[in-house]
């Protein structure tokens, strides 16, 4: 009970830390999903660091390694309370992923790999405690337990400890939590230390009283040690889960919403696929391939068209179940590969060292290898191809189902179910989803090679620029699509290039707002630059400051379209997080503030707050007037900006466009929200006839840095 008890509440605070800490630095690098991307990585590493320790320290002898473990476990409280620190705030000219990964190893370093020891000690304390190798190799279910309390540590924050409890209050009492977690931790290393020596105190003294001293002493034959084949097959399995949860969470983020129901969501099923592989069948695993292996191929295929249907911009209801039974059913398959094969006890630590691995260097893939040789979330496709192969080879006819020869017989009715499955299907499904993937990738490279003006990715995302004919034909319109959503579009003929285009027309909130702004010189403010459509509002005397997080948007903007150029009003740029860069500076006495910062289809939350409203309001003329962009297909942000408003004691209307005056197809729908005390604008004729309720959510809050729930605002 006390090695299951510390093995629960160390697995449960191993993973709910994860959404604790990334929901408090998400807002300063402007919450775009590579940062939740990014903070994965760095817990594989700090996994694969605790594993690593754990392994090797299994080597020393019994009281060593419990003097050296307990010595450590109290060094870690210094690092509390994991409230990270605000000096880790960038600046706008740092690397995010480093800096990222610097804080996170400067706030909760020592106590992550601590808890990540805890599983694999445990589990050869527990093994090196049985008296036979049959019992000892059941210990393998206490890792079934371990993400059993993962799983509950990860569904509790979106659903329990989001929507009730601040973000710093949460870190205060995982502090706590990890102190009580240490004592526990402290008393198992002790019994460990005394199980050891009466283990050997046992075996001297049965040697000495032997009765038959001349009795041949039977010898039983040693556990075969790991292969290399199988150190290689653990290593590609686990890499292969890994870098399709770190794939499917950057397509469900970045084009829907980086917030933690959807970081928590493809982590808990990726833990779920160890349970089902580790529990059950006298723990040896639900997982059987024959009546596993159809469902997953069909699951892969139908991922994979998901990519390629509408772009990959799948309705809400659609995406979310497909990615996630998707994710589920291919991770159970790896990781049912990889517990088919699964070691002696005595080799634990060497099966979780491998596997952390692993997982390690398929999140590695993801984030630092894919961007540098890919300008596409090619990761991906390529991971359900290779998963589609990886089953083909397994299931191909007459070759014979694997798995570990200790498992008991397996019951008629699996038996049954294995027989039905056809020995055509598997490698007809795995065919079928490879054609998929390659016509999504011949796709993908056939539209750059026709299309493409420019293409790049970064940590922000993948940004291409595209136009539908050559420079020299009249209707030739270039735009720039951050992921699969257009930011902005131009003419390319010099007689249109001023037309203002895209969700920026006359007749929209901001169009409204700026027709209706003073006469003489007028200073705007612009949060997200995209390609600079808002500059052709400029007048000769108006000074238009626009702040850009991506340095690489500011590039474009400048080098493939005229907006900037070719405005009559003089155009400041700002690089850096809008925000954050506001904070620093003094007031501006904006006649109007834009906020239309978007990552992909993703508002970033932390410009959404009571603090970043206060921000704006500063930023402004008493009399000026502050336009979101909510124009979202999956986030409902209007009655979110009203709530803030209302709370702010300001009146804010929403402004509906569908562009009905547009003869030309030159504007898109969108969704302004308008907040402002100004007399004039409010009671203008064209705002009264435009302007359109915002509808209630029952029970929202105001949003602020320390309490945010974008659960409840999912459309």
């Amino acid at each position: 009970m006390l090695y299951s008890a510390t093995l629960l509440l160390s697995s449960f605070l191993l993973f709910l830390v994860q959404p604790i800490v990334g929901k408090q630095i998400v807002p300063w690098f402007g919450g775009t999903a590579a940062v939740w991307c990014t903070c994965l990585v760095f817990f594989q590493l700090a996994l694969l660091a605790g594993y690593a320790y754990s392994d090797r320290s299994s080597r020393l002898r019994a009281a060593t390694q419990s003097s050296l473990h307990i010595a450590i476990l109290l060094l870690s409280l210094a690092s509390l309370p994991i409230v990270v620190d605000a000096s880790w705030k960038p600046r706008g000219d740092e690397d995010p992923q480093v800096r990222i990964v610097c804080l996170l190893a400067a706030t909760l370093g020592l106590p992550y790999v601590l808890l990540s020891t805890t599983s694999p000690l445990l589990q050869s304390w527990i093994a090196r405690e049985q008296v036979d190798a049959a019992t000892a190799q059941r210990v393998y279910r206490f890792f079934a337990l371990s993400n059993i309390g993962s799983l509950l540590g990860l569904l509790s924050y979106p659903f329990v400890i989001e929507p009730r409890v601040a973000t710093r209050t949460q870190a205060i009492v995982w502090s706590l939590a990890y102190a009580l977690y240490t004592l526990l931790a402290i008393a198992c290393a002790l019994r460990a230390r005394r199980s050891a020596a009466t283990t050997v105190a046992a075996a001297r003294i049965a040697a000495r009283t032997t009765s038959e001293p001349t009795a041949t002493p039977q010898v039983t034959a040693p556990d075969p040690p790991p292969r290399a084949d199988d150190l290689l097959r653990w290593f590609v399995l686990s890499c292969l889960a890994s870098v399709l949860l770190l794939s499917v969470s950057n397509h469900l983020t970045q084009n829907i919403a980086s917030i933690p129901f959807l970081w928590v969501l493809p982590l808990a099923l990726y833990l779920l696929s160890f349970v089902l592989v580790f529990e059950g069948r006298g723990g040896r695993g639900y997982y059987l391939r024959a009546a596993w292996i159809a469902p997953t191929l069909i699951l892969l295929a139908l991922m994979s068209w998901g990519l390629v249907e509408r772009s990959g911009l799948l309705k809400l209801s659609l995406a979310i179940p497909l990615y996630s039974l998707g994710l589920l059913a291919s991770c159970t398959f790896c990781h049912g590969e990889l517990a088919a094969t699964k070691p002696a006890s005595r080799y634990l630590t060497r099966f979780y060292l491998v596997m952390s691995l692993g997982g390690a260097a398929g999140g590695l893939l993801v984030s630092l290898v894919a961007p540098t040789l890919f300008v596409a979330y090619l990761e991906l496709p390529l991971a359900l191809l290779f998963c589609a192969l990886l089953a083909l080879w397994l299931t191909w006819p007459r070759r014979r189902i694997s798995g570990d020869a200790t498992r008991p017989p397996i019951p008629s009715s699996r038996t049954a179910l294995a027989r039905r499955t056809r020995p055509w299907l598997a490698p007809l499904l795995a065919l079928s989803t490879a054609l998929i993937c390659g016509h999504y990738l011949r796709a993908f490279v056939r539209d750059v090679q026709k299309r493409n003006v420019f293409a790049a990715r970064n940590f922000y995302g993948v940004l291409r620029v595209v136009q539908n004919a050559p420079d020299s034909d009249p209707q030739a319109i270039r735009r720039l699509l951050h992921g699969a959503i257009i930011h902005g579009e131009q003419h390319l003929d010099p007689a249109r290039r001023s037309h203002v285009m895209s969700y920026f027309g006359k007749t929209s909130g901001l169009g409204l707002a700026l027709r209706r702004a003073p006469s003489g010189p007028r200073r705007i403010g612009v949060l997200g630059l995209g390609v600079g459509t808002i500059a052709a509002y400029g007048r000769t005397g108006d000074t238009f400051r626009m702040y850009e997080i991506n340095p690489q948007v500011l590039q474009v903007a400048s080098r493939y379209f005229f907006f900037l150029s070719e405005s009559q009003a003089q155009i400041e740029t700002v690089l850096g997080d809008a925000r954050l860069v506001l904070e620093r500076e003094a007031p501006q006495q904006f006649d109007v503030l834009a906020v239309d910062a978007f990552s992909g289809d993703s508002i970033p939350i932390h410009l959404l707050t009571q603090e970043a409203l206060r921000l704006y309001l500063r930023h402004i003329k008493p009399d000026g007037v502050l336009a979101f962009n909510v124009t979202n297909r999956y986030v409902n942000v209007a009655p979110v900006v009203q709530k803030l408003a209302s709370d702010a004691g300001y009146p804010a209307f929403l402004i509906s466009d569908n562009a009905e005056d547009d003869l030309h197809d030159e504007l898109f729908q969108s969704d302004w929200v308008i907040v402002s005390k100004n007399a004039a604008l409010l009671a203008d004729e064209e705002v009264l006839q435009r302007r359109t309720p915002i509808p209630e959510i029952p029970g929202l809050r105001s949003f602020t840095d320390d309490f945010s729930h974008l659960f409840q605002i999912l459309k």
